[in-house]
């Protein structure tokens, strides 16, 4: 029981991270991307080839991570600069698309279809050590950083982005710039996510970084609330235990477990958009029509 709680919670602070990173470039730039696994799975990967082809060291492996994804992340920045709504959501669904064929395909590099297995466990100066220890870390280092970002001025110009950035433009905010910083920001630390994931399973493969997984850590954001610092995590903590909860109700098949999730995530995302449309931590008297 001590080890599923471990497991469990080292995966909650793995999900709390993407839920963070994902709601700043959704709640606070209004860039909706639901490309988000693509850069937790570049991540994943990176960290898990360093662990396997250089050593285990999480610190090596979260920061070529953070470096690839956060890199890479300009694919997923270029179109935010072009196209803005629902456009901007179809270009980040054709990136993930892409993604999940080439992690399928790379075989050298992913181990396709099947994925790579037998990921060393991640050591500091030659000791095993546990992967929640260090997701806790890199989460609170996330959130003091959101927190910082979103009080000062890059923040602000974010947020009159996500309002209007014609009119941001107009006030003479570099609109360009300061939507590559959050995205690349946000991508990084998709990336931190994805190392850790990798070091604390030791086996990942595509399944882990389709377009289901974007859109639960999109789930994570809406349920807890956009643009709070609290809210994601709330809804990470909740969608991720919720799997764990219909497992020990005795009358749901095991087979049917996951077609139940699927069920109560809907019914969730829609009864919220009713009653707490500003998500179950977020401002409610957002989002509301004033009609």
């Amino acid at each position: 029981m001590t080890a599923f709680l471990l497991n469990l919670a080292t995966l909650a602070a793995i999900s709390g991270i993407l839920a963070s990173t994902l709601n700043f470039i959704v709640g606070y730039a209004g860039i909706f991307s639901v490309a988000h696994a693509v850069f937790f799975g570049l991540g994943a990967y990176a960290g898990a080839q360093v662990a396997l082809l250089l050593v285990p060291d999480p610190f090596l492996a979260c920061l070529a991570a953070a470096a690839i994804a956060g890199g890479l992340s300009l694919c997923l920045a270029l179109p935010a600069l072009r196209v803005r709504g629902e456009y901007f959501v179809a270009a980040s669904l054709g990136l993930q698309m892409v993604a999940a064929t080439l992690f399928a395909e790379l075989k050298p590099l992913t181990g396709g279809i099947g994925g790579l297995v037998g990921i060393p466990r991640p050591e500091i100066l030659g000791t095993v050590v546990p992967v929640l220890p260090l997701a806790l870390a890199a989460l609170a280092l996330i959130l003091f950083l959101t927190a910082r970002l979103q009080r000062g001025a890059f923040g602000r110009t974010l947020q009159s982005i996500r309002d209007a950035d014609s009119a941001a433009e107009a006030l003479g905010k570099n609109v360009n710039a300061a939507k590559t910083l959050a995205v690349v920001f946000a991508c990084a630390g998709a990336g931190v996510a994805g190392a850790l994931y990798a070091l604390h399973l030791s086996f990942i493969n595509v399944e882990s970084f389709t377009l289901d997984q974007s859109i639960q850590i999109m789930a994570m954001v809406i349920i807890g609330g956009t643009g709070t610092l609290w809210g994601p995590l709330v809804g990470a903590v909740m969608l991720l235990s919720l799997p764990a909860v219909l497992s020990f109700i005795p009358f749901i098949p095991p087979t049917e477990v996951g077609a139940v999730q699927q069920i109560i995530y809907g019914l969730a995302m829609t009864l919220l958009m009713i009653f707490r449309p500003a998500g179950l931590v977020g401002d409610q008297t957002k989002g509301r029509s004033t009609s």
